[in-house]
């Protein structure tokens, strides 16, 4: 039986360090305009699908494991004929994790993924969308410890949305580095 006291390293880290220094920096008055993290959206497209179905079957596999919890298939919406892509054919894998998963995955992401990334330098810091969101991708899913490198046939990129509450990129920006982001330094 799990604990059910268990509070993610990161959840514990907002709530008594990242709060206060949001609040200091940006001056609210209020402790609902403190940006928060609300969910991070984790997508891996399989364009080999088309022509072999039991990659999506991997992909699908391998994105359970690295979020800790089950992926859905994605859905292509249109038929291209050029690509033999029909309406409806699974295209890929995606997960959407909030709460105590998502502490844990994003604890994981940047102490154990990012530093595994081969010639990481860091992350891109100009990659908001203007409401608070960052997205980042990774080239290689192989970089995640629950996927085990000799039982992988192909390897896949992925994409990684972390959705904040922030209503700028500039809190958005200071969430994710009071988070120890490894941003690029200007």
């Amino acid at each position: 039986m799990a604990d059910t006291k268990y509070t993610p390293r990161l959840k514990t880290d907002y709530e008594t360090r990242i709060r206060g220094a949001l609040k200091e920096q940006f001056g609210y008055t209020n402790e609902m305009q403190i940006p928060k993290l609300d969910k991070i959206v984790l997508n891996m497209g399989v364009g080999e699908a088309v022509a072999d179905s039991k990659k999506v079957n991997a992909a699908l596999k391998d994105m359970t494991a690295i979020a800790g919890q089950k992926a859905v298939p994605t859905k292509a919406r249109n038929s291209i004929a050029g690509f033999k892509l029909r309406e409806g054919m699974t295209i890929g894998a995606k997960v959407t994790l909030r709460g105590a998963q998502m502490y844990e995955f994003l604890d994981r992401f940047i102490t154990i993924a990012l530093p595994r990334v081969k010639d990481f330098r860091g992350l891109k810091g100009t990659s908001f969308d203007g409401r608070g969101n960052y997205a980042t991708g990774l080239k290689e899913h192989i970089v995640f410890p629950e996927i085990n490198y000799d039982q992988i046939d192909q390897m896949w990129g992925m994409d990684i949305v972390v959705c904040t509450t922030a209503k700028t990129d500039e809190e958005a920006k200071a969430l994710l580095t009071e988070f120890k982001f490894p941003f690029i330094k200007n």
